[in-house]
């Protein structure tokens, strides 16, 4: 990470990182597969970005605080909801993402894949 003009830019994009579950490094530590972020021609910072395994994960993680207690404390509707969250946002392409969300919800496969069939028939 840069000159001081950089922590503005970095600042501004780091609650994006931090959503995805993406680390920021130096640029002149990225690997191949990390995004070089860019600012006023300058390269200002690196993002290694997580897994696909591991930011199901931290969307899990990050649900509970938002909801503010452990996703199988929810109610039916309310799990009913996150399932439709997760489904927006790519969750059950993952393998075992049913399984996972299975879990973090405390319910079965079964009553994910009936969440997922019944918001379709909506």
């Amino acid at each position: 990470m840069n000159g001081a003009g950089d922590e503005t830019f970095i600042a501004a994009v780091k609650p994006l990182v931090d959503a995805i579950g993406g680390e920021m490094v130096p640029p002149d530590e990225a690997a191949p597969e990390d995004v070089v972020l860019s600012w006023e021609g300058n390269e200002a910072v690196a993002v290694r970005l997580p897994q696909l395994a591991d930011s199901l994960d931290h969307i899990l993680a990050a649900m509970e605080r938002r909801k503010g207690k452990p996703l199988a404390d929810l109610d039916r509707k309310a799990k009913q909801e996150v399932v439709r969250i997760l489904e927006a946002r790519g969750a059950f392409s993952v393998r075992h993402g049913v399984e996972t969300v299975a879990s973090a919800l405390g319910v079965s496969r079964f009553t994910v894949y009936n969440y997922l069939n019944r918001q379709k028939e909506a």
